[in-house]
C-alpha cells in the first residue's frame, strides 16, 4: 500500500512538473550547460549466485525469482560540446529478490525443506555517468550512457529471511557499501524522458552469515554456511528534465 502511494505521488509530481516545463520555450542556439531533473521508476533484480555451501556441501538447482522493487531519484547532467554530457545522480532504491533451492535428490541431507532466502534492499545510489546523443533534434532526443555506480545499504530497512534450512535463526549481512556498473539507453521528447538500464554486480554483496548453534541439531550446527552472489538489476523509468 505504502509502494502504491510512493508511485502515485511521483507520478502527480512528474505530471505538474512536465505541465510548468513544457510552457517555457528552448533556445536552440544557447542549450543550457547544466540540466536538472527527478525521476521515478521500476526494477527487477537478480542475484547472480558465484556458490552456496553448508560445510563442504555446495547447493545444487539454485533459481533466481525475480521481484519489483522501486525507486525515484535527482539528477544533474552537465553537457559538453559535440553531444557528449556527464550525469551525476542521487536515488533512494528499493530491491528485492530472492533465491529457491529445491530439496531434491542434489539436495539431500543438507536443506530441511525446499529452502528459500528472501533479500529486500534498501540503498542510497549514487552512479556518475558519461553520456553521448547520438539523436538530439528538438523535441526528440536519444542518448547513450555507461559509468560506475556506488551504492549505500540501509541496515535497519535491508534484510534476508532464511527457510527450509536446518541451521536456526540464520542471519546474513549485506556489505554496506557496493559497487556496479552501468550501461543504458535514454530517450526523450521534450522534456519527458524514457530511462532503460542494466546494472552489472562488480563483487560479492554478503558480508558474511551466520546462526543460532544452540538452536540447530547435530551435525547441522557444524556447517559454516557461505554465500557469495551479485546484485544485476534491470530497470525502466520515466522523469522531467529542465
Amino acid at each position: 500500500m505504502r509502494t502504491n502511494a510512493f508511485i502515485l505521488l511521483c507520478l502527480m509530481g512528474l505530471s505538474g512538473l512536465s505541465a510548468h516545463a513544457q510552457t517555457e520555450s528552448r533556445n536552440e542556439t544557447n542549450d543550457p550547460k547544466v540540466n536538472i531533473g527527478i525521476k521515478a521508476g521500476f526494477n527487477s533484480t537478480m542475484f547472480f549466485i558465484d556458490h552456496f555451501t553448508l560445510g563442504e556441501n555446495e547447493l545444487q538447482d539454485i533459481q533466481n525469482n525475480y521481484k519489483i522493487g522501486y525507486f525515484g531519484a535527482f539528477f544533474c547532467r552537465f553537457n559538453f560540446k559535440k553531444h557528449h554530457f556527464l550525469q551525476t545522480e542521487f536515488s533512494y532504491n528499493v530491491s528485492k529478490g530472492s533465491i529457491s533451492i529445491p530439496n531434491d535428490v542434489n539436495n539431500a541431507g543438507l536443506i530441511d525443506d525446499n529452502a528459500l532466502v528472501k533479500t529486500d534492499i534498501h540503498s542510497i545510489d549514487m552512479p556518475l555517468l558519461y553520456g553521448y546523443k547520438f539523436v538530439d533534434a528538438y523535441p526528440y532526443g536519444m542518448a547513450f550512457f555507461i559509468g560506475p555506480k556506488v551504492a549505500y545499504a540501509w541496515e535497519k530497512h535491508t534484510k534476508s529471511e532464511y527457510s527450509g534450512f536446518y541451521q536456526q535463526g540464520i542471519k546474513e549481512e549485506i556489505r554496506p557499501f557496493s559497487f556496479s556498473g552501468v550501461v543504458g539507453l535514454a530517450v526523450n521528447v521534450s522534456n519527458i524522458f524514457f530511462d532503460f538500464r542494466y546494472e552489472i554486480g562488480l563483487h560479492d554483496l554478503v558480508q558474511s552469515i551466520t546462526y543460532d548453534k544452540t538452536l540447530t541439531e547435530n551435525p547441522y550446527n557444524t556447517q559454516d554456511i557461505s554465500l557469495k552472489r551479485r546484485r544485476n538489476v534491470l530497470s525502466f523509468s520515466v522523469g522531467v528534465i529542465f
